[in-house]
C-alpha cells in the first residue's frame, strides 16, 4: 500500500489532501506541531516542524511527501510575523531535506508547497503568469517565496523527483476555507466589488487541487516548477457578481480601498490578499494534457454554492 506523508497538513487544505489519498487506498500520515489523535485511518504523527526526531522514521520508507507546512499569511505583516512566515516555511523545508536525505529508502516524489503570490500583480490584456513566462518581483510576499524555493532546491537530495507547486486560491465548500467568509458577506448583502475590481483572482477548486497532485505524482517525469491554477482567471468583480448570483443575491455592497485598509487593521490581515491582482496559469499542466473538473468560477461555485 502507497504511503503519503504531509507535513503541515492538519489544515483546511492538508486534511482535504489526506482523505482524498486515504478513499484511495493510500496509508497517509500527516505532521502536526500538535498531537493529535487518528482521523478514521489517517495517521498524525507530532513534529515541531525545525528539529530532527522520532517523526523521521516515517519519511524513511514512504512514497510520497507533500510539504504544506508554513505559517498563516493571513495576518498583518509586522517584522515580527513576517519572520515567522519565512522561518517556518524555510526551516521546515531544510528539515525535511535533511530527513529525506538520511532516510535508508527514500520517497519518489517530494512536492513543496509555493504559491502564485510569487508573481507580479498583473491586469488588464496583460498575459496570465505561467511557468515559462511570469514576472517574478521583489516585495515581501514575493521574496518569502523566493527564498522558500531556493531552500527547496538546494536540498541534498538528488535522487528524488522534486516538485515546487505554486498554488492559487483553493476554493471549497469545506470550513475553514476563503469561500466560507466570502459566502457568509455575501448572503448578508456585503459581497460587493472590493477594491477597485479589476484585480483577477487566480484560483483552483479544492477536488482539482488534490488531483492536481495525485497528476503529478502519477507523472514520473514532471518535476521543476507547476501552478497549480484553474485555467481561466476572473477580477475580483467577476468573480462577486457570480458568487452572488449562485446564492440568489442580486446586488452587494462594495467595499472600497479605504475600507478594506480599516478593516484589515481591526480584522488582523493585509489587504494584499484581496488587493493584489494574480493572474496566472499553468502552461504546463495544459501540455501534459490534465484536464480540471472545475475549468470556469461558474463551474466551480455551482458545486460550491449546491
Amino acid at each position: 500500500m502507497p504511503q503519503l506523508i504531509i507535513p503541515g497538513g492538519s489544515g483546511f487544505l492538508g486534511l482535504e489532501l489526506a482523505r482524498h489519498f486515504d478513499a484511495k487506498g493510500w496509508d497517509v500520515c500527516v505532521l502536526s506541531r500538535q498531537k493529535k489523535a487518528a482521523i478514521g485511518r489517517i495517521q498524525f504523527e507530532q513534529w515541531d516542524g525545525k528539529t530532527l526526531g522520532d517523526w523521521t522514521k516515517v519519511i524513511d520508507g514512504a512514497d510520497v511527501v507533500v510539504n504544506m507546512a508554513g505559517r498563516t499569511v493571513n495576518c498583518r505583516y509586522n517584522a515580527l510575523n513576517r519572520k515567522q512566515i519565512l522561518d517556518s516555511r524555510i526551516n521546515s523545508t531544510r528539515i525535511l531535506g535533511e530527513a529525506i536525505a538520511q532516510a535508508q529508502t527514500k520517497p519518489k516524489v517530494w512536492i513543496n508547497s509555493s504559491s502564485a503570490t510569487i508573481y507580479e500583480d498583473t491586469r488588464g490584456q496583460a498575459p496570465a503568469n505561467d511557468e515559462y513566462n511570469g514576472t517574478i518581483g521583489t516585495d515581501f510576499s514575493m521574496n518569502i517565496c523566493k527564498a522558500w524555493e531556493k531552500e527547496f532546491r538546494a536540498a541534498p537530495v538528488d535522487s528524488v523527483r522534486r516538485i515546487a507547486l505554486r498554488t492559487a486560491i483553493v476554493i471549497g465548500k469545506e470550513p475553514g476555507g476563503a469561500m466560507e467568509y466570502l459566502i457568509n458577506l455575501s448572503k448578508f448583502w456585503l459581497g460587493g466589488t472590493q477594491g477597485g475590481g479589476n484585480q483577477f483572482i487566480s484560483w483552483v477548486h479544492l477536488y482539482d487541487f488534490s488531483r492536481v497532485v495525485e497528476f503529478l505524482i502519477e507523472q514520473a517525469h514532471i518535476d521543476g516548477v507547476i501552478n497549480c491554477a484553474a485555467p481561466n482567471p476572473v477580477t475580483n468583480k467577476s468573480f462577486m457578481k457570480e458568487l452572488r448570483q449562485q446564492l440568489g443575491r442580486s446586488w452587494g455592497l462594495p467595499i472600497p480601498k479605504t475600507l478594506l485598509e480599516i478593516g484589515a487593521v481591526f480584522l488582523q490581515t493585509q489587504t494584499e490578499l484581496v488587493l493584489k491582482s494574480r493572474k496566472v496559469v499553468s502552461k504546463r499542466l495544459e501540455e501534459e494534457g490534465f484536464q480540471f473538473e472545475y475549468p470556469t468560477i461558474q463551474a466551480a461555485f455551482k458545486e460550491i454554492c449546491s
